[in-house]
């Protein structure tokens, strides 16, 4: 790896001088790489991505370079580098982060790089598909969907770069969500000096207890029958919460500003009589009361990972809808962590099971290490957002860590290098009755590039395509308080204060 790194750095150094063509980045040697294309694309015609063209239409040229990285034997690696003309560049790369257990080129996020000036790079993380069979009896290949195929991609982009513009990217940024949020942490924690800025969404750090919350939810529903909540009762449960809860920030629209000082009771909804619709059974009001605990070892009462946030009700099929659970969690357990393909997640136990699986990743896919100093150290800057109704990776988890990096660092370091923003109302990545639509790239830009840190970020919310309301997102602790006047559709009668 040492020798790897060295390597690239040294084409790194190319001069201006020595600028190529595209079609000449062919015979760029780097090791541990071969160039599989490179070819110019012109404007609109990249035809490649599944599913529609509309990100693609509107691209300008650029060129387009294809690579395989073999660092171990068993490692292959297919990563992409997309480099604007160079009248079109602006000086800068951005690295592309994927979502479940990866499996393909994030084209969507490469174009929407692209076509804001980027260099753009991704990769498949070491395998095709979306499953986590690949892992079976390939080690290397974990470790590559870890967190090697990330560092290595951004270190051939680097060098590509380099030999194509006759220098090296004068900064360079990472953007992911779900699983692209665990690699931003990755990065952040185990190659600091990869990136500059560093967006990190929804992220999946937690990664080996988020799959223990993620079973705690569906054991809840759908181990028995009794338990099972049909979708159809959600909207009930949903506005019984909104009924007890809504107006506790001052604003009644329909979305919690934070979940956690809602104290609804789901027995409140028990049936007084025969069981109907409108209603829960016995079974199903401890269902609901499970779901909105934090899992947790039943012999110590230690937390496994946190609960789902009540006001996420209407987004609950994703992990308790059933009939089986996601599979991305069930993926983990009968393919890393326990090698039995026919793995039933109702004999998952919250004891030993949870040492044998943390044991089993040992940090290889789990990013929680807090002392992000050596990122700090060479300016680097790092926005995390989390959606408070997200139906996949439980939101507190986001606060967890952003607590436990503030006391390893410092709370007035991690309020200089760090800003979280929990997002009221939106689900996983986006979506939600909340304001889920907002730029982090540019604060980020901003705040790398010219010292403004993110004191609140606009955020709209979307109804067929018209923005029908705005607020500002506010970084953690804060929240965003109504001034008493005015619309509180309008962000410019809210304010980012303290709870």
């Amino acid at each position: 790896m040492l020798l790897r790194v060295a390597l690239v750095w040294l084409a790194l150094a190319v001069p201006a001088a020595a600028a190529r063509t595209c079609a000449s980045l062919a015979s760029l040697q780097l090791p541990d790489t071969a160039i599989t294309l490179a070819a110019d694309v012109p404007a609109g015609g990249f035809t490649e991505a599944p599913g529609p063209r509309a990100p693609f239409a509107a691209l300008p040229a650029f060129c387009r370079v294809t690579a395989t990285l073999r660092p171990t034997a068993d490692s292959d690696i297919r990563i992409e580098i997309w480099l604007p003309e160079a009248k079109g560049w602006n000086g800068k790369l951005e690295g592309a982060g994927n979502g479940g257990w990866a499996g393909s080129i994030n084209y969507d996020d490469m174009a929407a790089s692209l076509a804001r000036g980027y260099a753009a790079s991704s990769t498949d993380t070491g395998h095709t598909g979306g499953r986590a069979s690949f892992a079976v009896g390939h080690p290397e290949k974990l470790i590559d969907f870890g967190y090697r195929s990330i560092h290595l991609m951004t270190m051939t982009a680097k060098a590509v770069i380099a030999a194509f513009y006759g220098s090296a990217p004068k900064l360079s940024y990472f953007a992911g969500c779900s699983s692209g949020g665990r690699q931003a942490l990755m990065e952040a924690q185990r190659f600091p000096d990869d990136y500059d800025g560093i967006i990190a969404g929804a992220p999946t750090n937690n990664w080996t207890r988020l799959m223990f919350g993620r079973i705690w939810v569906a054991q809840s529903t759908l181990s028995d029958p009794a338990s099972y909540i049909p979708p159809s009762q959600y909207p009930m449960i949903h506005q019984a919460v909104l009924a007890a809860c809504d107006k506790l920030d001052g604003v009644k629209d329909g979305v919690l500003e934070d979940p956690r000082r809602c104290r609804f009771d789901p027995s409140v909804l028990a049936c007084k009589g025969a069981a109907n619709a409108s209603c829960l059974t016995k079974a199903q009001v401890e269902a609901v009361d499970r779901i909105y605990s934090p899992a947790k070892n039943p012999r110590t009462g230690e937390e496994v990972f946190p609960q789902m946030e009540r006001g996420s009700e209407l987004v609950w099929s994703t992990l308790a809808g059933g009939p089986e659970p996601i599979r991305l969690a069930d993926d983990y357990f009968r393919y890393v962590v326990f090698n039995q393909p026919q793995w039933d997640f109702r004999t998952l136990n919250f004891d030993g099971d949870v040492t044998k699986a943390l044991d089993r990743d040992g940090g290889v896919l789990t990013a929680n290490n807090p002392d992000l100093r050596p990122f700090f150290a060479h300016g680097g800057r790092l926005i995390q957002y989390h959606g408070w109704t997200d139906q996949q990776v439980m939101p507190r988890n986001s606060i967890h860590y952003y607590e436990s990096v503030a006391a390893r660092v410092g709370q007035a370091e991690a309020a200089e290098d760090y800003r979280l923003f929990m997002v009221p109302g939106m689900n996983h990545c986006g979506g939600g009755d909340g304001t889920s639509h907002f730029d982090m790239l540019t604060a980020l830009e901003q705040w790398r590039e010219q010292g403004r840190a993110p004191e609140s970020v606009p955020a709209s919310h979307t109804t067929d395509g018209r923005v029908d309301r705005t607020r500002p997102l506010c970084p953690y602790p804060q929240v965003a308080r109504y001034r008493g006047t005015g619309s509180t559709d309008e962000a410019a009668n809210f304010s980012c204060a303290l709870p």
